[in-house]
């Protein structure tokens, strides 16, 4: 079975966890302790991640420069991509003790220069501020900021993934049984012009929407959007709040979700099964079991799906 992992921030940073080199290295070797399972079950595996913590972090550090030494947000993509799939490929190494090629790939992903998100930036990034705080920082360095939970943050452009012209690549390295880690953050936003020529654009992917995308055109068996949230919970946050586990992409659409959190997940989720895989959400520590049907939320079509 060829299974698309995806990480949420919680596989580098937990939530208002200091962003140190330490602490994602720590919160790597977690993750890859629990997609060791995946492979140590037989299956082929791809992984993929989000950035937002770290790509925020850089764009910060960029401030300090010029506003025209600053690098965009696609070379900053880039440079988070290497460094996070740099720290989850070696600690899976390790993990597996090596029987198993890893590795990770910088991978663009074409966007169109007309997506709506360009004039309605929705996608976090960088660390939490209190209200005024990030009122201010937005103020001087013309930031578009909105509340993320009982704080506020840095959003950026995320436009729709289109196309991944890298996947020739990565075919030819799950045919030779390389373990893959790529699309990081969602993938290396990029603009192709009319010649076919692509180049970078200023956006940060959705990590689960371009995961979707990416397990779709590999013709993945399974797609796990793992977070720090044990499944699809209805009236969540309540004493009535319970996990959904099986359930069909037609009623899942139909869940009364929060926009900023699960409800991305869910409609990535979807968007897979529909294709004829099965979609799991849950725990990262509990990926393995998603897969056999034993924790989380799986959506796939009632004759769909790996089981």
């Amino acid at each position: 079975m060829l299974v698309v992992a995806a990480l949420g921030g919680n596989a580098l940073l937990e939530r208002g966890q200091p962003l140190t080199a330490a602490h994602q290295r720590a919160n790597a070797r977690i993750a890859a302790t629990s997609l060791a399972e995946i492979v140590r079950a037989g299956h082929d595996l791809v992984i993929t991640q989000g950035n937002g913590p770290q790509v925020g972090l850089l764009a910060l550090q960029g401030a300090a420069y010029k506003p025209d030494e600053a690098y965009p947000l696609d070379l900053l993509g880039a440079e988070t991509g290497g460094m996070i799939g740099y720290m989850i490929e070696q600690e899976l190494e390790n993990v597996l003790d090596h029987p198993r090629p890893v590795a990770t790939l910088l991978t663009q992903v074409v966007v169109d220069a007309t997506d709506p998100a360009f004039q309605n930036p929705t996608k976090f990034i960088g660390p939490v501020y209190e209200r005024d705080e990030a009122e201010a920082r937005a103020k001087a360095a013309g930031w578009s900021i909105a509340q993320d939970g009982d704080k506020w943050r840095r959003v950026v452009p995320s436009p729709k993934p289109m196309e991944i012209p890298d996947l020739r690549v990565l075919k030819l390295l799950l045919d030779q049984n390389v373990i893959i880690i790529c699309t990081g953050g969602g993938g290396i936003p990029v603009l192709r012009g009319k010649d076919g020529s692509l180049s970078g654009v200023e956006a940060v992917i959705d990590k689960d929407a371009a995961s979707a995308l990416l397990a779709q055109e590999l013709g993945a068996d399974a797609l796990l959007l793992l977070t720090d949230v044990p499944a699809v919970m209805t009236d969540f946050g309540t004493v009535k709040q319970a996990g959904i586990g099986d359930i069909r992409p037609e009623d899942a659409l139909r869940l009364d979700l929060p926009a900023g959190s699960m409800q991305p997940k869910v409609a990535a989720a979807v968007q897979f099964a529909r294709s004829g895989g099965m979609a799991g959400i849950g725990r990262l520590a509990e990926a393995a079991q998603i897969l056999t049907g034993q924790a989380g939320t799986r959506i796939q079509t009632r004759n769909g799906g790996a089981a």
